[in-house]
């Protein structure tokens, strides 16, 4: 952003960080809300508690500076910097509850922060910082390369100098952190930890801001809903595959991993055991900022799946109302009809393209066929003189199915079931194999029937010209029907 006059004072104007810095009651404003919030980082807080801390204040002030010394309730002091030209709390309901809650604004944060660092510090280091500046530099490098060869002269390097370090240590040469360089690293560290915290307020405001223009958009959109479901889930996906929102995603998993956890628990306390950690006095909460940066990410968590929440029963609550509005409709229309039901109007009355849609399916169709054209040939038939034996004609063998069917309903009607053996030999066979064949064909189709292909039946019979023949075949049983 540049930092030009014109856009200097438009944030002088709007920002409320500028207005809570050029208030009268600055020292105030900003010595309570560091106290409440930044210092036990506290993310929201009800009212009634918020209230009492400020009217303690408030009470030690006027003892110090006179009864005239800020003269108005605490709770009209709270819903002053929460009001839009302030702008320092944010006022809401959490679900369940009808009191209001109180939490600091990120541009609030941002204020303290900069407060905070005007005070003069009694060790400023930057070795620790330059040191970073290379580390990145080296990750982005290293992670960039794409080249494998490059990547293993890279590793093969960091390896020797590893082994020489190790070969060092072994010697008993072993290069130890003086103070100054210990305190120099605790500072970086202490403040990157509080930065963290800071960054998940505006995380936070950031989803808040696309719900509000989100929930703008529904109130105003005169198109179709599927348009505005695409284009609202699409803005949501893009600040979730955005930079910060990747970002935010990786730290959270790297920090919800349980070794990880341990191994800051672990380092955290070493560190502050250190004798030159220990003379600068560090802020006993360090040692569990670890959680408080999971306790922040969860109640960020928390706010992101709120919003998409309410976000869902905004989006149901105006389909309800136009499902209403249809029902509406029709209940008029009905009202209208069973007005006219006995006094139709002369004439057409309505009219209906069709009663049910016609469904036609592309691959349905069939595909074109040219058409055949016949080639006819001026050849004259010539009638024929030879004699053809005509009896294949009359030789073709028939079986009477319907009266095969009636033998094997008069057996049944004697027993439970009989085999096409016992059938032929009460009804020996008249058409040989055709005949044998066409019992096996109602037990396949008519049915019940018992087909044991483990067991063999012979069946013979003797053709037209006395010979006698045989078929061996598995033995099929007809069964009566229990029904």
């Amino acid at each position: 952003m540049s930092l030009d006059y014109a856009t200097l004072g438009a944030l002088r104007r709007n920002h409320p960080a500028w207005r809570l810095l050029q208030a009268d009651s600055s020292p105030l404003v900003a010595s309570v809300l560091h106290a409440v919030f930044v210092a036990p980082n506290v993310r929201e807080m009800s009212q009634a508690d918020l209230a009492e801390k400020l009217g303690d204040v408030l009470y030690g002030l006027r003892q110090t500076l006179g009864e005239d010394a800020f003269p108005r309730t605490a709770a009209q002091y709270l819903d002053e910097w929460a009001a839009n030209d302030k702008g320092w709390l944010r006022k809401f309901y959490p679900p369940g509850s009808d009191e209001p809650h109180f939490d600091l604004t990120p541009a609030t944060e941002k204020a303290l922060t900069w407060l905070e660092s005007l005070t003069q510090r009694a060790f400023v280091g930057t070795e620790s910082r330059l040191m970073t500046v290379f580390d990145l530099l080296r990750q982005m490098v290293h992670g960039s390369e794409a080249d494998p060869q490059a990547r293993l002269r890279e590793l093969e390097k960091r390896r020797a100098a590893i082994d020489a370090e190790m070969e060092r240590v072994r010697a008993g040469e072993m290069a130890l952190l003086d103070e100054t360089a210990l305190k120099d690293r605790f500072q970086q560290l202490a403040g990157t930890a509080r930065d963290l915290l800071s960054d998940f307020r505006e995380v936070e405001q950031n989803f808040r801001t696309l719900d509000r223009s989100v929930r703008e958009r529904i109130a105003l959109w005169e198109g179709g809903k599927g348009a505005l479901l695409e284009s609202i889930f699409g803005e949501r996906d893009a600040i979730a595959d955005s930079d910060q929102g990747r970002s935010f995603r990786a730290f959270w998993d790297f920090l919800m991993s349980p070794a990880r956890q341990e191994e800051l628990s672990s380092l955290l306390e070493s560190v502050l055991a250190l004798p030159a950690i220990q003379t600068l006095a560090p802020d006993a909460r360090l040692k569990r900022i670890h959680y408080d940066w999971l306790a922040a990410g969860e109640h960020t968590q928390r706010t992101v799946a709120l919003l998409s929440m309410q976000l869902r029963r905004f989006l149901d609550d105006k389909a309800w109302l136009e499902n209403r509005r249809i029902m509406e409709v029709l209940r008029a229309l009905e009202a209208k009809a069973l007005a006219v039901r006995e006094t139709p109007p002369p004439g057409a009355f309505m009219a209906l393209d069709d009663t049910a849609p016609e469904i036609a399916l592309p691959m349905d169709r069939p595909l074109y066929s040219p058409p055949i054209r016949p080639k006819i040939e001026a050849q004259v038939l010539l009638a024929g003189e030879e004699d053809i034996e005509a009896a294949a004609l009359f030789s073709q063998v028939v079986v009477d199915k319907a009266r095969l069917a009636a033998r094997i309903r008069q057996a049944l009607a004697e027993r439970t079931q009989i085999t096409v053996a016992e059938l032929v030999t009460r009804h020996p066979l008249e058409q040989g194999l055709a005949e044998v064949i066409a019992y096996l064909a109602l037990a396949s189709e008519a049915g019940p029937a018992v087909f044991e292909e483990d067991v063999r039946e012979q069946i013979s019979w003797q053709d037209g010209t006395g010979r006698r023949r045989a078929a061996t075949l598995p033995r099929v049983s007809f069964v009566r029907s229990l029904s």
